[in-house]
């Protein structure tokens, strides 16, 4: 008995040393501060290591297929393929053919040294689809022999590794994740030799990828593809591995889901589902991911599908889409579209995550509308990468639904990544319209924040994240009217501010390429050099989005983008998208008095080469360029605050991207900076409008207004420069937003809605004309009664009888006048020429009834700290009309008693109009509306002299508090 015992504890401590050795390797894991919030007593929970016998049991030797599935889900998955997943099997299939009908292409060569001379992740890639295939299809030996042949050859290298690239591990790790996913696959169609040969690769490549973990750069930075492709290779074949009693691959689980789980952690804080990366590298990241999450929780019972990330990754592939399903935004290093799936990330979604139908449509139209060819098709290297998982994981319970309001334009907003976009996932057609906006931090909000706030000592700041593939392009814009590009990013290449839709400014005494000349922070090299000094703290921030009908109005603000030597103070831009087929753009540069920069220039991509830039001049007055697409003319031109409108320079460029080239042709427009702010304006549109006429019709200190005359009408736009100053906007505006635009019909103020113009419709014009009516009448009645007067001796009437019948006639019209009239008229002297102020408090009466009945009451949220909450929020209410400002508890007003308590000290409402309209907070519905209509019932008993103890409210509150109802305040009709 001591024996067993003895040999336990030997056992034990050879199991559960090496663990903690890992552990205490890695990133903090053991560090036991209170802010290492994702410390090693985490790690415990998720893995259960104290019950490691069961939470990490590993399966019955030789237990393949294991990975994603087991062996009594072959059965399921072969009847699948010709029903429900039929769409998807045929894809398999058709890949599988294509192989075999070019093998030198496909089959990994024979020399090592041909397999390493280039990029060569396409094998590993092509590996589990193929195997996959195989296994639904086991009667198609010729498959199966391609197969084992494919993997014969790889394992009889001596390593994965490219030549050119001898410090990245990325082709070793879709090596090793395709080659051990085949694997599992087809085990128990391998003979006793091959799945041992095969098992000792498999395991030295992960004992190798995990080894360099520890020191490489993607062993510590998180949120980049490098990372999690790496770290998903380690997990894959550690898993693999492990099925087979290999105790060491514990260690590497154990690494692989430490490194993995940091990463959902962060992507946690990344609310609207984006990755800074951009949608192509973005595409590439979650590919990881999602495989991640499904392993994750096969295999250790650890949950991510309600990560906040997760919830909100369908837009990231829905609202980037352009008109057509083909084309996404193409923000940082990107291509077209996507560089993996991204069917199988929504396919993934839809089953796991979201489970309403929308994944499933999404991934249908994009597989329907997939060009086969050209540059937006996929790439050999990666077009089947992901066909195994979505096979896996599609859900055909799932009926296929698009997202609510589709086929309307609508704007996204992403709130961590910085970007906006409209009319996203629209079909192409005319009238379906697509802008993006792009204003950022660094790395996205929240991977900002924390490496400036520093919240988790287990982050190092920069050094723990890779903002490498991120463009210099806080403001940048993209526009395509109809569908049609006009406006592009450059997409994937070198950093260079010129290659975005951005400003560069001159002379800059910090200039680094292209001098005098600088653009924002970070440029000037392949990747963005975000370690220089300061580019850590660039950023851009996006201002306001908002959208009303087929009207954009969005603004941000870039000025930290750029070296401080510059000495500039604002680098605004907004964007208004006037209709479906013009967009004005508006700059707005600031800078300090001694400020070195005189010159800046704008740029315009455009990546079509069929579609090229010509230049263009708008009615012999403003310079411009233009873009003909089979005779539709896409067009535009700029004009500063002055009028000047300088000529521009189309100019082409060709820059290394990926593994080839890439082609762009920009617009190229320089200003002169005269003073210390300087406004352009750029109107760009579509062939099925007509723009006459553009010019600023004010050049304010607060905010500037151009005038556009759009097929005969014009409009008005209206901005405010001055931005962070409430009243300066209210002043300029007219209410506290960014913008609105005017024409004769309607006003739409962004944030507010779109309000029709009120006709002139008084009752002034019918009470002036039954006036006259009754004065001509007397009139009449008079002279004919004077006429009368002079031929009474002819006709010898009596002349005191006529007149009193005369003066009684005009007597009685003129009451009757009296009575009509001044019923409702609202002057001292109603028609001695009141008109003009009854006219003009007609309109102010008929705009006050338009905004009521057009504007619903808005929601009011109050969120407050305890103790300091009253004292800063009153001035937004005190003295304003349009609240009620009520403090409460006071001797005469308290809440009444509700089923719901407050507590002003601690408690933050909301009320909104839902509330209201499910019946909710009825009681204090009615008392706030009786504050507002019912006032003196509230104050009747006030004793304005008390002779005695003054009365005491229902409940006590701590002095100089204020109680509230749900939202803090009443909404006043005005």
């Amino acid at each position: 008995m001591p024996g067993n015992m003895a040999v336990n504890w030997v056992v034990y401590c050879v199991f559960l040393l090496p663990l903690f050795a890992v552990g205490t390797a890695f990133s903090g894991v053991f560090n036991s501060t209170d802010r290492d919030i994702f410390t090693d007593d985490l790690l415990q929970v998720k893995l259960a290591q104290g019950r490691a016998g069961e939470q990490w049991k590993l399966p019955p030797a030789d237990s393949h297929p294991n990975l994603y599935f087991n062996q009594v889900d072959v059965l399921h998955l072969r009847q699948r393929s010709s029903t429900t997943h039929s769409h998807i099997f045929k894809v398999i299939r058709a890949a599988v053919l294509t192989m075999l009908s070019n093998v030198p292409f496909y089959i990994p060569p024979v020399k090592h040294q041909e397999f390493t001379s280039k990029w060569n992740e396409i094998y590993g890639n092509n590996l589990p689809p193929l195997a996959l295939y195989c296994l639904l299809c086991p009667e198609d030996s010729a498959a199966l022999q391609f197969l084992i042949k494919f993997m014969d050859r790889m394992a009889e290298y001596p390593d994965w590794k490219v030549t050119s690239a001898p410090n990245d591990e990325v082709p070793t790790a879709h090596s090793l994740t395709g080659f051990a996913t085949a694997y599992d696959f087809i085990y128990s169609q391998l003979d006793e030799r091959r799945r041992d040969f095969y098992l000792k690769k498999i395991r030295s490549e992960t004992e190798e990828l995990y080894e360099l973990s520890k020191y490489r750069g993607w062993g510590k930075q998180y949120l980049q593809n490098h990372q999690t492709t790496n770290i998903l290779a380690i997990m894959t074949g550690a898993i693999v591995v492990g099925s087979h009693d290999d105790p060491e691959s514990m260690i590497w689980k154990q690494v692989a889901v430490n490194y993995m789980e940091k990463t959902m952690f962060l992507l946690n804080h990344v609310v609207d589902g984006s990755l800074d990366e951009g949608v192509a590298y973005g595409s590439y990241t979650a590919k990881s991911i999602t495989q991640y999450v499904f392993l994750a929780q096969r295999h250790f019972h650890i949950d991510n599908t309600q990560n906040n990330w997760l919830l909100g990754h369908f837009w990231f592939y829905y609202a980037t889409l352009l008109p057509g399903f083909q084309r996404t935004v193409g923000i940082a290093d990107s291509n077209y579209n996507w560089f993996y799936g991204p069917e199988s990330q929504l396919v993934f979604l839809d089953t796991f995550v979201m489970r309403n139908g929308t994944g499933n449509w999404l991934a249908q139209q994009i597989r329907k509308h997939r060009p086969k060819d050209g540059p937006m098709g996929q790439s050999s290297a990666q077009r089947w990468a992901t066909l195994h998982t979505e096979y896996i994981w599609f859900n055909s319970h799932l009926t296929l639904q698009p997202p609510q309001d589709y086929g309307k334009a609508r704007m996204h907003i992403f709130s961590n990544w910085g970007v906006v976009t409209y009319g996203a996932g629209l079909p192409i057609g005319q009238g379906n319209t697509f802008v993006s906006f792009k204003s950022s931090r660094l790395g996205g909000r929240a991977v900002y924040d924390i490496v400036h706030d520093k919240p988790y000592s287990w982050v190092d700041g920069w050094n723990s994240f890779n903002p490498g593939h991120e463009h210099p392009d806080q403001n940048s814009f993209t526009f395509a009217p109809n569908g049609q590009v006009f406006v592009s990013e450059a997409l994937y290449g070198p950093k260079y501010s010129y290659l975005n839709n951005v400003l560069v400014f001159s002379p800059s005494p910090t200039s680094q390429c292209n001098s005098p000349w600088e653009g924002q922070l970070g440029e000037c090299a392949k990747w963005l050099r975000w370690t220089d000094e300061g580019v850590g703290d660039a950023r851009g921030e996006v201002i306001v989005a908002s959208s009303h009908g087929d009207t954009l109005f969005v603004s941000g603000e870039a000025v930290s983008a750029y070296s401080s030597a510059m000495r500039l103070k604002s680098v605004f831009r907004a964007l208004v998208l006037l209709d479906s087929q013009t967009l004005l753009v508006l700059d707005h540069v600031e800078k300090w008095s001694d400020s070195p920069v005189t010159t800046f220039s704008a740029f315009f991509h455009n990546l079509d080469i069929d579609f090229k830039y010509v230049p263009f001049r708008f009615m012999d007055k403003y310079n411009g360029a233009m873009m003909d697409v089979w005779d539709a003319h896409y067009k535009m031109f700029w004009f500063d605050a002055q009028g000047h409108s300088p000529d521009t320079r189309i100019q082409e460029a060709e820059q290394a991207a990926e593994f080839k080239k890439r082609w762009t042709q920009y617009v190229n427009v320089t200003f002169s900076m005269s003073g210390t702010v300087s406004r352009v304006a750029y109107v760009l549109h579509g062939p099925y409008v007509k723009v006459s006429n553009c010019k600023f019709v004010d050049n304010g200190k607060n905010g500037v207004r151009v005038s556009l005359t759009i097929n005969n009408t014009e409009k008005v736009v209206s901005i405010a420069t001055n931005y962070k100053d409430i009243g300066a906007r209210l002043s300029y505006l007219g209410f506290g937003g960014h913008g609105k635009i005017e024409d004769g019909d309607q006003i739409t103020r962004f944030g507010l809605g779109t309000q029709l113009v009120p006709k002139l419709i008084s009752s002034d014009n019918q009470l002036f004309d039954f006036g006259f009516a009754v004065n001509v009448v007397a009139g009449v009645v008079i002279c004919v009664a004077i006429g009368f007067l002079t031929m009474q001796r002819r006709f010898y009437v009596c002349f005191s009888r006529l007149m009193r019948y005369a003066l009684l006639t005009v007597l009685i019209l003129w009451i009757a006048e009296l009575v009509f009239v001044s019923s409702s008229c609202d002057q001292l002297l109603c028609g001695v020429k009141w008109k003009s102020a009854g006219a003009k408090s007609e309109v102010n009466k008929q705009i006050r009834l338009s905004e009521q009945q057009r504007f619903p009451l808005p929601t009011v949220v109050i969120t407050t700290l305890p103790g300091s909450g009253s004292e800063i929020l009153k001035h937004l209410f005190y003295n304003n009309s349009d609240f009620v400002y009520i403090r409460v508890p006071t001797e005469h007003v308290d809440i009444p008693e509700t089923e719901f308590e407050f507590d002003s000290l601690v408690d933050a409402c909301e009320w909104s109009r839902s509330d209201a309209a499910h019946g909710r907070f009825k009681i204090i519905q009615g008392w706030l509306h009786s504050l507002v209509h019912n006032t003196k019932l509230h104050l009747q008993n006030i004793q304005l002299v008390e002779g005695g103890r003054v009365k005491q409210p229902q409940r006590a509150a701590p002095p100089g508090t204020e109680r509230r109802g749900p939202g803090g305040g009443s909404r006043r009709p005005s």
